[in-house]
C-alpha cells in the first residue's frame, strides 16, 4: 500500500488513541424524517482539527456509519449528504474494513453528489481507527484522468491529421510515375503534390510551435513590442490569401501602443487569427483588425462577417485540432491548431483570448495583453 497516505492516517490514529474524551452532538435528518438524533460517542479531542487540516477528503464514521466528522473537501466532492455517505461503493469499502480489519486502497469513479450527472475519479483509502471508528480518505484524480484523455486525443488527432497529407503524397507520387509520358498530367499532379507537402510542413511546424508554447511557463526575455509593427507584419502575411478569397483587410483603432513580449510570437498569434477569419469569410466581405486600450490592457480584435460559431461550440474552439466545420477546414487546409496557438501565446504574455460569435453575423476574437506601464519602465531605467 502507498506509504504516502499513512501520514495523515497515522496522525489521525494517534489523536484518536491519545486524546481525552468528549461528547459530540450529532443531528441528522434521514428519508424525510425531521427527528434529531443525539449520539454520545467516545471521540478523542483533536479529531476535528486533524480532519479540517487534510487537503484531501477525510471522513470519520462510527460503528453505525454515522459521520462523526467530514473535511471541507468531502463536502466539495459530494461524498456526504444528509449526514451520510452518498455512494454505495464507499459504504461497501467501509463495511469490508470493519469485517476484515484490513485497510483498502482503491480507485473508483463516482458521481459528484446525489443529483448531478458529472463524475469524479477518486483514489480512496479506508482503514480502522482504534476499535470503533473507520477513517475514509479520498484524493481527487479527475484532473489526472482528464489530462490523460487529452494526451490520448492529441496523439490520435496527430495521427489522423498527418495520415491524410502523407497518404496523398504517396498516391500523387505513384500517379506521377504512371503519367510520366503526359506533360499536362505531370504538371497537375506535381502542383497537387506541392500543395500537400506544404500542408504537411505547415501541420508539422504548428505542432512544434504549440509544443514549445505549452512547455514554457512564460517568456524568457520580454522586451517592449510595438503593436503597430505586429499588425503590419501579420496583415501583410495574409494579404495575398485575402485577395484570392476576395476579402478586404481593414485596420482600425488606436496606434502607438506597446506591450512587453516576443514580437515573433505575437505576429504568429495574430497571423493565425487573421488567416482563420479570412478562410471562414464569404467573398466580398471584410475582416476588421482593431486595437484599443481598456482598463490597463491592450485589446487586439479580429472580426469577420462569416457564418458564426454555434453557442455550444464556443468553449471548444481553442482546443487542439478542434474545427467547427471539418469539411470547410479540409478544403482550406486548416489543421485546427491556429486558435490553440493564439491562446497559448496570449497566456504566455500574461493575457488571454476571448471569442464572441453569433450565427449569421460573424465572429470576433480578442487577445488581451497587459499594457506597458511607462512610469514604471521610465523610473526603472533611470536607476
Amino acid at each position: 500500500m502507498d506509504s504516502a497516505w499513512l501520514v495523515p492516517a497515522a496522525l489521525a490514529f494517534g489523536v484518536l488513541l491519545g486524546g481525552g474524551m468528549s461528547v459530540i452532538i450529532y443531528a441528522a435528518a434521514r428519508r424525510g424524517q425531521r427527528a434529531a438524533h443525539v449520539v454520545a460517542s467516545a471521540v478523542p479531542d483533536g479529531v476535528d482539527q486533524v480532519i479540517d487540516a487534510l487537503e484531501s477528503a477525510g471522513i470519520v464514521l462510527d460503528p453505525s456509519n454515522n459521520i462523526m466528522k467530514a473535511s471541507p473537501a468531502a463536502l466539495t466532492y459530494g461524498l456526504v449528504w444528509n449526514h451520510a455517505l452518498v455512494h454505495p461503493e464507499l459504504i461497501e469499502y467501509v463495511d469490508q474494513v470493519r469485517r476484515t480489519g484490513d485497510p483498502i486502497a482503491q480507485e473508483v469513479q463516482v458521481s459528484r453528489g446525489p443529483f448531478g450527472d458529472a463524475n469524479i475519479y477518486l483514489f480512496v483509502r479506508v482503514a480502522r481507527l482504534g476499535a470503533r471508528y473507520v477513517v475514509l480518505l479520498a484524493e481527487d484524480r479527475t484532473e489526472s484522468y482528464r489530462l490523460e484523455q487529452v494526451r490520448r486525443d492529441f496523439v490520435a488527432n496527430i495521427s489522423h491529421e498527418l495520415k491524410t497529407p502523407i497518404g496523398a503524397v504517396g498516391l500523387l507520387a505513384e500517379a506521377l510515375v504512371s503519367a510520366s509520358d503526359e506533360p499536362d498530367q505531370v504538371k497537375r499532379f506535381a502542383k497537387r503534390l506541392t500543395k500537400e507537402s506544404q500542408r504537411l510542413a505547415r501541420i508539422t511546424q504548428e505542432i512544434i510551435e504549440l509544443s514549445r508554447l505549452q512547455s514554457a511557463d512564460g517568456l524568457a526575455e520580454a522586451v517592449p513590442v510595438e503593436i503597430d509593427n505586429v499588425l503590419a507584419v501579420a496583415i501583410d502575411q495574409n494579404r495575398v490569401g485575402a485577395e484570392l478569397n476576395r476579402v478586404s483587410l481593414v485596420r482600425g483603432g488606436e496606434s502607438g501602443v506597446e506591450v512587453f513580449g516576443d514580437e515573433t510570437l505575437l505576429v504568429l498569434a495574430l497571423d493565425n487569427l487573421i488567416s482563420n477569419a479570412v478562410q471562414y469569410s464569404p467573398e466580398n466581405t471584410r475582416v476588421g483588425i482593431g486595437v484599443r486600450r481598456k482598463n490597463g490592457a491592450i485589446e487586439i480584435s479580429v472580426t469577420d462577417q462569416g457564418l458564426g460559431i454555434p453557442e455550444d461550440e464556443l468553449d471548444r474552439v481553442f482546443e487542439r485540432f478542434y474545427r467547427s466545420d471539418p469539411a470547410r477546414s479540409r478544403h482550406t487546409g486548416g489543421s485546427g491548431l491556429g486558435l490553440s496557438i493564439a491562446k497559448h501565446v496570449g497566456q504566455n504574455h500574461g493575457g488571454d483570448i476571448r471569442v464572441w460569435s453569433q450565427l449569421g453575423q460573424g465572429s470576433t476574437f480578442t487577445i488581451r495583453l497587459p499594457e506597458i506601464d511607462h512610469d514604471v519602465t521610465t523610473s526603472t531605467g533611470d536607476k
